[in-house]
Order: structure tokens, then sequence, then C-alpha cells
């Protein structure tokens, strides 16, 4: 029976670290989720078995199983979101874990309100996953995938962006052609609540441009005493 969309949804959040464990369950929990706790895998299979859950907060690095092993067993069309929690933030990690089928990938040390804005953003792709929604714009020969967070160069390589620097494209990229300040970015990018300093906009700016390569200076182009502008056309695909 299809999950009534009044009902809230449902997290299971495995960890081998008790603390971390009781964290986000209690931060998840306070934002109205219903949230269950495994401490490996094998406790979490009886969790997806018993129950139906919408999003799994996975950590990578566990005694057994770990989580690559694990992702690759649940990460489906039809199965729960996978976010991947884990002290190894290299690009090439990421990356794997977003290739494997995880929708977001969250490097350690990362904030509650980190957590909670990732696990929505993936339970909103979900949805519109599910209901056969399929979200892509194009620009210069790019395509951005907004639902499974990818984006890929004119050639058709995938290209990896973390979490933080997607969300930024996607702001560029849904407000193309406009003046768009820091605050307005930030704010995009990240939340009103943020309390991230104007500067680490600039930083995902110039890793974003290095990432698209050839043109990426002119894709994204500076505005003095104003913000930036992104100046390619964007077609919905």
């Amino acid at each position: 029976m299809q999950q009534s969309i009044e009902q809230p949804a449902s997290i299971l959040v495995v960890d081998d670290d008790r603390e971390i464990r009781a964290l986000l369950t209690q931060s998840l929990g306070a934002r109205g989720y219903r949230v269950q706790a495994a401490a490996n895998t094998r406790e979490m299979d009886a969790v997806l078995e018993r129950d139906r859950i919408d999003a799994v907060l996975l950590d990578v690095m566990m005694p057994g199983e770990e989580g690559i092993s694990a992702c690759r067993r649940i990460a489906r069309d039809d199965g729960p979101a996978v976010i991947f929690l884990s002290a190894l933030g290299e690009e090439r990690d990421r990356i794997v874990g977003l290739e494997l089928g995880a929708s977001h990938y969250l490097p350690k040390p990362c904030s509650a309100r980190e957590v909670l804005a990732t696990v929505r953003a993936a339970l909103r792709a979900r949805r519109q996953m599910q209901a056969g929604e399929r979200l892509r714009l194009g620009f210069d020969g790019w395509t951005m995938d907004l639902v499974a967070h990818e984006i890929f160069d004119p050639a058709g390589v995938l290209v990896g962006l973390t979490d933080g620097e997607f969300a930024l494209l996607r702001a560029f990229v849904e407000r193309p052609r406009r003046v768009l300040s820091r605050e307005m970015l930030l704010e995009a990018a990240r939340g009103p609540n943020s309390d991230a300093f104007d500067r680490a906009i600039d930083v995902q700016i110039s890793r974003v441009r290095r990432k698209l390569r050839s043109g990426g200076d002119e894709m994204i182009r500076t505005i003095r005493n104003e913000g930036y502008l992104f100046v390619p056309a964007v077609t919905r695909l």
C-alpha cells in the first residue's frame, strides 16, 4: 500500500558508533521523522525486512560487512534512498559511493543541520524518482540530472561533484543569466539558516569552475561588487 503523504518519513541510521546513532536519532526525531538505528548491516537487514524505510544513513567503515557492500544490495529504484556517512572524504571515495547508487555522500564530521538538509533532499529526489519524474537540464552540451544528482560533460562522462558543489551549480542553472549575490547563492545552496561565511561561496565556485573545465570561467562570470552570473542558456531535456 502506498505511504500516505501525511505520514512522516521513516529513517534508518546504520553506524557502529553509539554516540553518532544517538545524536542522529535524536536530531532527526526532533524534526518529526520516524527514526530507527542499527549498529551493523545485520541489524539493518532485520529492520528493512520488517519495516518500510524511506532513507538509510549508512556508515561506510563498520565491523563485518561494510557500507559499500551493503549499498550494492539495497540501492534500487524501489528501495530506500541511501546516504553515506564516512570519514573517507576523498573525491574518489565519493564517486564510488554515488556510482553504487547512493543519493548523497556526507564526509564526517558533519553537522546535524547538514544531515537534515541532505535527508530532505534525498527524500525529495526519491519521491520524484518513484513518481517517474526525471528532471534533466542542459547547457553548453552538459547534462544535469536533478533527481539522480549527476552531471555529465559534453562527451557523456560523469563528473564528480560534492553535495555542496551540486547544490551550488543547481542554484545557478535554475536561475540562468541572472546576477546572484553571495547571500542568494548561500541560501539557495545551503538553506536560509546557514551560518557559513560569504567567502565559502567563492571557494565553492572556484571548485565548480575547475570541474566544469573548458569554458568554466565563462560559464560562471564574476560581476564585480554584485555577485555571479551563469552565462549559458539552460534548457529542460
